[in-house]
């Protein structure tokens, strides 16, 4: 799982900035109507399903947990297709699609996270990350019928703060990363100078 995610963290990174760029957009979308809003959830959870199923494909090599970003990635392309496919949903079954996509997202990413515990540090990221989508779905389903202004207010904050979570963890994985990287370099290549003063 480390070396995935080690290897994958433009994946994470991909998917923040599409989740800011969700929220930002409903957020900041004059006369946002429930067809537009369709058409822009659609289009954000089929990205991020592509990101997610395109990414831990190419992880799965070596990995026995490569399952797990893959289940979130096919989560988001069924959630995305529903949108997609029946743009004329009602107010309330498009508001409980994203809020059941939230909920599933949410409880992978912390199985994710748990997960990771033992190999790497900083996963609490990705705990809030998930935590934050649970709550955002909890919210939904008990709030089904709030206004629409509140719901794309609700909706637009809980995708920015998702994209910000999730790009924090990518960019702490990143760094990880170059510095695993720099130490392994240090360990293999001889100093020069060293070898100058022990020729």
């Amino acid at each position: 799982m480390k070396q995935m995610l080690s290897r994958s963290w433009r994946m994470l990174a991909l998917r923040g900035v599409i989740a800011i760029l969700f929220g930002v957009l409903a957020l900041a979308w004059p006369d946002l109507t429930l067809l537009a809003f369709a058409a822009l959830f659609a289009a954000y959870a089929l990205l991020t399903g592509v990101v997610l199923v395109v990414g831990s494909i190419k992880s799965r090599k070596g990995n026995e947990d490569w399952w797990l970003p893959l289940m979130v990635g096919l989560v988001s392309l069924g959630a995305g297709a529903v949108a997609a496919i029946h743009p004329g949903l009602t107010a309330l079954v498009l508001v409980l699609v994203v809020g059941a996509n939230a909920l599933i997202t949410g409880v992978l990413d912390i199985a994710t996270a748990i997960r990771l515990r033992k190999t790497i540090r900083n996963e609490g990221l990705l705990i809030l990350n998930g935590v934050a989508s649970l709550v955002f779905g909890v919210l939904v389903f008990l709030f089904p019928d709030a206004g629409a202004l509140a719901l794309v207010w609700l909706i637009s904050f809980y995708a920015s703060l998702s994209g910000i979570l999730l790009l924090g963890f990518a960019l702490r994985l990143r760094a990880r990363t170059r510095g695993t990287t720099v130490e392994k370099d240090r360990r293999t290549i001889p100093d020069r100078r060293l070898s100058a003063v022990h020729p």
